[in-house]
């Protein structure tokens, strides 16, 4: 693994078929709620990434979901609080949506070193709840996303 994050990511919007979302409290700014997000580590994929986060931050194994790239990308100004961990003139990151179903709520076994607490909420109010733009936008696009019923 490199010494600096790569400013490329992941968002991966966990939701059930009733369009819950799941939203993690990060342990680093409590109140900040978010999905789950990721760096790229060295050569993986990002679909790769997206799996290895959704694993780490919530012990959902996204190999046994349906875990869907929605061919959509943010680029988004890093907050200066966190650019330390980036290369020296690395100001901004481009983030690649993910949405992984889940048949119900379920349990999360959340990294305490990154979250305090986790949530499932309708998707409205989860869109509510992130300080992320991005991901707000994101959640905000799950209807239109779900595979259309015949």
């Amino acid at each position: 693994m490199t010494a600096h994050k790569k400013p490329i990511s992941v968002l991966v919007v966990i939701h059930t078929p009733a369009l819950d979302v799941l939203l993690l409290e990060r342990a680093s700014h409590p109140g900040y709620w978010q999905s789950v997000t990721g760096s790229q580590e060295d050569d993986e994929s990002l679909l790769d990434t997206a799996r290895r986060e959704v694993l780490e931050e919530t012990g959902i194994d996204a190999d046994r979901r349906a875990l869907t790239d929605w061919q959509l990308t943010n680029t988004f100004e890093i907050f200066p609080e966190w650019r330390h961990r980036y290369a020296p003139g690395i100001t901004s990151n481009t983030e690649h949506v993910f949405g992984l179903t889940v048949p119900a709520p379920l349990p999360v076994s959340l990294a305490p070193d990154e979250h305090l607490a986790y949530r499932w909420l309708p998707w409205r109010e989860a869109a509510s709840q992130c300080f992320s733009w991005s991901n707000r936008d994101a959640i905000l696009l799950l209807p239109q996303r779900l595979p259309q019923q015949p």
